[in-house]
C-alpha cells in the first residue's frame, strides 16, 4: 500500500490554539474530521491515520514544539518507511496574505524556524502548502503577532482556505505534486485578489 505522511506545524497545548502559527494544525483537524479519524498521543506527536482509495495516510501534528518540529517528520518518515516525495508539510507564512495560499514541490525554509529544523535534517526536497497569514503588525512584534489567535473576522476568510487546503491533501495524495500545484495554486492567487476588491469595496462605504 502507498503510503503518506501530512504533517501540520504547529505547537501544543490549549494556549496555542487556534493561534496563526497553529494554522498547519487546523487543517490537520479539518481533514481528520472529514476523514471520520481521530488523533492519538504518539511519539513526538498527535497521530491519525487514514485511507484513501488504497493510500494509506499518516496524519502528523507535531508535539516537539515549532523550533524541532524535524524530529517529529525524520521519525515518522523512518517509521513509516515513507520517501519524502510522500511528505506534504502544512505550515503558516508571514509572506503570504491572510486567505492565500502557494503550494510548492520543494523550496528553501525561508526564515520559517519549523520548515528550517525540518531541513536541517531532511533537506528542502519535500512538497510544502503555505498558507499566507499577512504581516500586519508592528515593528519588533512578529512573535507576539504569530503566537496571537485569529479574530473572528480572519476566521471567515481562514476556513475557505482551510476548506480548500483539505481537498489539496486528497489531490496531492491522489494525482501527485504537479497536477496539484497546476490546479490549485491560481485559485490561491486569485483568492488574495478576491480578499483585495472585497476591501475595496469596504473602503468605498466608508
Amino acid at each position: 500500500m502507498d503510503k503518506y505522511l501530512i504533517v501540520g506545524l504547529g505547537n501544543p497545548g490549549m494556549e496555542y490554539a487556534d493561534t496563526r502559527h497553529n494554522i498547519g494544525y487546523m487543517v490537520l483537524d479539518a481533514f481528520a474530521k472529514a476523514s471520520n479519524v481521530v488523533f492519538s498521543d504518539r511519539r513526538y506527536g498527535f497521530v491519525a491515520e487514514a485511507s484513501l482509495r488504497g493510500r494509506k495516510l499518516v496524519l502528523l501534528k507535531p508535539t516537539t514544539y515549532m523550533n524541532l518540529s524535524g524530529n517529529a517528520v525524520r521519525y515518522w518518515l523512518n517509521k513509516e518507511n515513507i520517501d519524502e516525495s510522500r511528505l506534504l508539510v502544512v505550515v503558516d507564512d508571514l509572506a503570504l496574505p491572510l486567505g492565500t495560499f502557494r503550494l510548492k514541490g520543494r523550496g528553501s525554509a525561508g526564515t520559517h524556524n519549523g520548515l528550517g529544523h525540518i531541513q536541517q535534517l531532511i533537506g528542502q526536497d519535500y512538497a510544502r502548502l503555505r498558507l499566507g497569514i499577512g504581516n500586519d503588525f508592528a515593528q519588533g512584534s512578529q512573535v507576539n503577532f504569530v503566537l496571537g489567535a485569529f479574530s473572528t473576522e480572519e476566521r471567515e476568510v481562514l476556513q475557505p482556505v482551510i476548506d480548500t487546503s483539505v481537498d489539496i491533501i486528497r489531490s496531492f495524495v491522489l494525482a501527485g505534486v504537479d497536477i496539484t500545484m497546476n490546479q490549485y495554486n491560481r485559485k490561491g492567487q486569485g483568492a488574495k485578489k478576491e480578499q483585495g476588491a472585497r476591501g475595496k469595496e469596504q473602503e468605498n462605504t466608508l
